[in-house]
């Protein structure tokens, strides 16, 4: 009897031979519906063997697979969409089913966690993003599923979660920002982020400390909003806060764009010239914001890759769930606009 070949399999199916071979030797770029085919007419004409057979059935499993991302405010901007867009791509390589839990962007007394993330559920993994609220985390924390968190309240303990931790390192970025600033003669120079909000806004404050204790150069604290910001009234409360500085300083690092853009309008409105009056600074590389888009210096932020990095990572933990807790730091480059360009 002839000897059953991969032609022969591809030739049954009308695909190539490049497919059959990713298929069954567990490669990317075979849709998950082609790969079972693939090897269930490999089955069938006697290629594989019945040890070979789980092997390559991989994607089969992972169609049981289902994992979801836990978001607070599902109105979140178009940069948070990006990012578990990259997620939901990265999983279909994988046949993972992608689902959405919304969370209420604060802990109110009586709540309790969705149902679908509890004991017994079907989800297999958590990736959780956007949620700065320290009781919802620990109630997060304390379920017996993998997970994957994007960054974290500062006041949550790192040392106590339990599961990996991705952060967008900003602390070399912004003190490289604010480098800059005191190398073209700014010494004048404030800083606006919550600071409790988020462990990433924490960090890239101290960048800006560090940058200006270095440089000698003395952190008047009238020039910095680091308290809490009210999600739904940040124009309003730097507004107030700018309208009460005796005088503004000569520039300001921003923990994000999303704060660069509130400033902008500000200072648009009250006819303050960036950056000849004052220069300004972000973080994230967001172009869903119009009067800052392709001016702002600020620091890149590739959705794509971070997408795919926390697929990657939630996968791995689920696959190795007594593995030891990982904390990741992933950098990114600054981006020099006008908004800094003296």
């Amino acid at each position: 009897m002839k000897k059953v070949t991969m032609q022969d399999i591809a030739d049954s199916l009308g695909v190539s031979r490049v497919t059959v071979w990713k298929v069954l030797n567990n490669k990317e770029g075979v849709s998950s519906r082609l790969s079972n085919q693939v090897i269930s007419k490999a089955q069938e004409l006697g290629y594989l063997k019945n040890e070979h057979i789980e092997s390559t059935s991989i994607k089969n499993d992972n169609s049981q697979k289902k994992i979801s991302v836990v978001i607070s405010r599902p109105e979140s901007s178009v940069f948070w969409i990006n990012i578990i867009h990259a997620v939901a791509r990265e999983l279909d390589k994988y046949n993972i089913n992608l689902v959405y839990t919304y969370l209420p962007p604060t802990y109110e007394e009586g709540y309790s966690l969705p149902d679908i993330l509890k004991q017994n559920s079907d989800i297999d993994g958590i990736l959780i993003m956007n949620v700065y609220d320290k009781k919802l985390l620990e109630m997060i924390n304390g379920l017996k599923i993998s997970k994957v968190y994007l960054d974290i309240v500062s006041q949550f303990s790192i040392e106590k979660t339990t599961g990996d931790l991705v952060l967008l390192e900003g602390k070399s970025a912004i003190r490289k920002i604010t480098n800059h600033l005191i190398e073209n003669g700014k010494s004048k120079i404030g800083f606006i982020g919550d600071i409790n909000y988020a462990l990433t806004n924490k960090k890239r404050y101290e960048g800006y400390l560090e940058a200006m204790k270095e440089n000698k150069l003395n952190i008047d604290q009238q020039f910095c909003l680091t308290k809490e910001i009210g999600i739904y009234s940040y124009y309003e409360e730097i507004s107030s806060f700018l309208n009460n500085l005796e005088e503004l300083p000569e520039a300001f690092v921003c923990a994000s764009d999303f704060i660069a853009n509130f400033l902008m309008r500000y200072f648009v409105e009250n006819n303050i010239n960036v950056p000849k009056d004052i220069a300004i600074s972000g973080y994230d590389g967001n172009n869903e914001y119009s009067m800052i888009a392709g001016k702002l210096t600020t620091v890149e932020v590739e959705t794509d890759y971070l997408g795919k990095r926390l697929a990657d990572q939630l996968i791995y933990r689920i696959e190795n769930p007594d593995s030891p807790v990982a904390i990741t730091n992933i950098y990114s480059e600054v981006i020099w606009g006008e908004s800094t360009n003296f």
